[in-house]
């Protein structure tokens, strides 16, 4: 099987090896267990590859590198324009050589890639929005847009399209679907320090305004003041570290929050199996791997209610759901922070729910996929 990929996603290239960020490379690393060939369609930079990022495993590669764009000014707007014609022409090259059309949403390769596959009706097709699919959600146009063209039948056909979440009123070809990290042989008993001895918290995401960092900071230098021993590890790197790195300095928060910087899968796993608590104050998420892997290591969730998130915790019977009003918040916080025993029981939970996905049921359901499988 001939499988052309059409991602967004910037690739870096080492010792003839093509690199990708982890979590996306990690997925796409057990779809390609089933194919032959793949026809890789993104953009590729001159950079070398970092702690986030990691190669495909797979002996046949076909590269068709395309310009990055965007449309965030009048100027990259107008570069587009120009670049389109090159970036339309190799997908759509891409999906003609292919068995299997992939596409990658939302963002904009994604958009791309929904109105080129227009011109493949008969050609097996799957999408993989690992955005938010909640209809009521605010987002980009250009979002919408990707959504509208892979769930209308009519124009969209021989496709699956994998969202997070079971909505109402969805079309036939959608199909709920979820994201995995670790192995059924990782499922370890967890021992957790008593919070006696320091109550860890952690965050695990970019740092930039859409994840919340801030938000993050300011709800355990509540807790702090209110007399919680309570530290918070930072994990992740973005445009917003200068400004966090002030805040703290300012508030004098150097003992209680840490800024570890992007690490490794092995380190954010250590982190994890030590945290008491896992915190995503997220504007928008698709499926918030930092959540659904604090729980696998016995963390106590606290995220926004955002995409499937309230499935994830059970509208707070595996964990807390942030207001995003501070106080409220604060208090929500303390109130499981007073409750080690209805603590001890929503961990118990979200352990127990996440670790029914696992990557070996990861595998099992993308190979009914592409094999047709009920």
């Amino acid at each position: 099987m001939k499988f052309a990929v059409i991602t967004h996603v910037s690739h870096t290239q080492k010792d003839n090896q093509y690199y990708g960020y982890a979590p996306y490379v990690r997925e796409m690393n057990v779809w390609l267990k089933n194919i032959d060939e793949l026809i890789l369609v993104a953009p590729l930079s001159p950079k070398s590859p970092t702690l986030i990022d990691l190669p495909y495993k797979h002996g046949k590669i076909d590269f068709k590198e395309v310009p990055d764009f965007s449309l965030t000014s009048f100027k990259e707007i107008l570069k587009t324009v120009f670049r389109l014609p090159i970036i339309f022409w190799r997908v759509f090259w891409a999906m003609k050589k292919a068995d299997h059309i992939h596409l990658r949403c939302p963002g904009n390769m994604g958009l791309i890639g929904c109105i080129v596959q227009v011109l493949f009706p008969h050609k097996e097709k799957t999408a993989k929005y690992a955005g938010n699919w909640d209809p009521q959600s605010k987002q980009p146009w250009t979002y919408k847009l990707q959504k509208y063209i892979v769930s209308n039948v009519f124009l969209t056909r021989n496709m699956k399209v994998l969202v997070y979440g079971d909505w109402k009123n969805k079309t036939k070809n959608i199909v709920p679907f979820f994201t995995a990290t670790y192995l059924e042989s990782e499922k370890t008993v967890v021992q957790k320090e008593p919070f006696s001895a320091g109550i860890e918290f952690a965050f695990v995401g970019s740092l930039v305004e859409g994840k919340n960092p801030l938000y993050a900071i300011q709800l355990v230098e509540q807790l702090e003041i209110k007399g919680f021993n309570i530290v918070l590890n930072v994990y992740g790197d973005g445009i917003q570290r200068n400004s966090l790195e002030a805040y703290i300095k300012n508030k004098q928060l150097e003992n209680i929050v840490f800024l570890h910087g992007n690490q490794n899968q092995d380190t954010i796993k250590q982190a994890l199996q030590k945290s008491h608590f896992v915190m995503l104050p997220s504007k928008s998420e698709g499926w918030p791997k930092a959540i659904a892997e604090g729980m696998f290591w016995g963390c106590f969730p606290v995220a926004t209610k955002v995409s499937c998130v309230p499935f994830m915790l059970a509208d707070e019977e595996r964990g807390l759901l942030l207001e995003m009003k501070i106080e409220q918040d604060v208090i929500k916080l303390e109130k499981a922070l007073k409750n080690e025993s209805d603590y001890t029981l929503k961990i118990q939970k979200a352990l127990v729910w996440s670790r029914e996905y696992t990557l070996e049921v990861f595998e099992k359901e993308i190979n009914k996929i592409l094999h047709h499988e009920a």
